[in-house]
């Protein structure tokens, strides 16, 4: 099983929905359950955060590799072509959330590297103020 915060569902659905036609690629962070308000087992990971994509593209550029965002636990991808599977081409993390159109939570899946799914659990919950740290699993 595999948590994810209502709010960073949300703020990702969106964000695929204007990228559309187009994919979008997120790295996502996660907040220990112990720190939310949310009755969840205390050894959970809860997905609360994301890395804005685009940011560091000429870092990225020099260097080949994306520099600019810290290790993370889990990515969003959309598939605007429908695919809910990981694929060949994405790039791929511990946990890969991918979302197709019309990008509801009927329409999202979360998966391990090996493409087997995992079930998710929406959580309504808010992640600690303050800046993100890395809690990789």
């Amino acid at each position: 099983m595999v948590y994810i915060t209502q709010g960073l569902l949300t703020a990702l659905f969106e964000l695929a929905a204007d990228r559309d036609p187009a994919s979008v690629t997120v790295a996502l962070a996660v907040t220990p359950a112990t720190e939310l308000d949310a009755d969840l087992p205390s050894e959970a990971s809860v997905f609360t955060d994301m890395y804005l994509p685009d940011t560091g593209g000429s870092v990225t550029a020099v260097f080949g590799m994306d520099l600019s965002t810290p290790g993370t636990a889990g990515r969003f991808i959309s598939h605007p072509d429908g695919v809910l599977a990981v694929t060949k081409a994405d790039d791929l993390h511990e946990v890969v959330f991918v979302a197709v159109p019309p990008y509801e939570e009927e329409c999202v899946a979360a998966f391990d590297r090996s493409g087997e799914e995992y079930g998710i659990e929406v959580v309504d919950a808010a992640p600690p103020p303050g800046e993100l740290e890395d809690y990789s699993r």
